[in-house]
């Protein structure tokens, strides 16, 4: 009864895109807790994404499964909140330190204090909260403007990044499954991710628990590569 269940709801998600808790409780007739855990079950396979009341299906064909800037920054703020209060104690004057497109980077923006940094990022959210402090010297990836994420893609990225000695990378990711490997949604980001990674003398991943054991299209590696992990629970090495 639940796989066939599982399979009218991916059926569903097929035709309509995203689905709300509600709208799937009403029309299989079964409470919100039982389609919760149902859609917690389905984001752990990899066929769709939780977000704050409804589930979107991920197109494992799409080379771009992600869910918008704009959407995400309303997802989970309070949390993002605290993961980015926590990071900012990572932040020291004089640091030069890379952030990405994520919502959550964008938080710890604008708490960075107006000390010299450099701060080097895709993000086009973030160029605009810093380019306020003028103590900070902004770089920016440069490149092809991407609405829906608020950041730019750059192919030349590689030799951008090779003269910048980066104290601490901090980013997000899509999810990390259960085995402990990290997912992105779209294959430029998850460039720009794995990339920054190596360049940098330490990589902190910033993630709510809302990401856990969920999968997206794209592989970045697996969590042990990061050295510090952050969360609304605290940080882990």
């Amino acid at each position: 009864m639940k796989s066939t269940r599982h399979q009218a709801i991916l059926a569903l998600m097929v035709q309509q895109g995203q689905l709300s808790v509600d709208f799937l409780s009403d029309r299989f007739g079964v409470s919100k807790e039982t389609i919760r855990r149902d859609l917690n079950t389905l984001q752990e396979q990899g066929w769709l994404i939780r977000q704050h009341g409804w589930a979107k299906r991920i197109d494992c064909n799409s080379p771009d499964s992600g869910v918008s800037f704009s959407a995400r920054i309303k997802s989970h703020y309070n949390r993002k909140e605290d993961i980015a209060d926590q990071a900012l104690a990572l932040v020291e004057s004089g640091m030069v330190i890379a952030l990405d497109a994520s919502s959550t980077c964008w938080y710890l923006a604008r708490k960075l204090p107006n000390t010299p940094l450099t701060v080097f990022t895709n993000s086009v959210r973030v160029c605009f909260e810093l380019a306020k402090k003028s103590q900070i010297t902004l770089i920016s990836s440069g490149g092809v403007l991407e609405r829906k994420y608020a950041c730019y893609v750059n192919t030349g990225l590689i030799s951008l990044v090779r003269h910048l000695d980066i104290d601490v990378f901090l980013f997000s990711c899509a999810g990390i499954d259960k085995d402990g490997m990290m997912w992105d949604s779209n294959v430029f980001h998850a460039e720009y991710k794995t990339l920054l990674m190596k360049r940098s003398v330490q990589s902190v991943l910033l993630m709510d628990q809302s990401k856990l054991r969920r999968k997206s299209t794209i592989k970045i590696g697996p969590v042990s590569e990061v050295d510090r992990v952050i969360t609304d629970t605290g940080s882990h090495h």
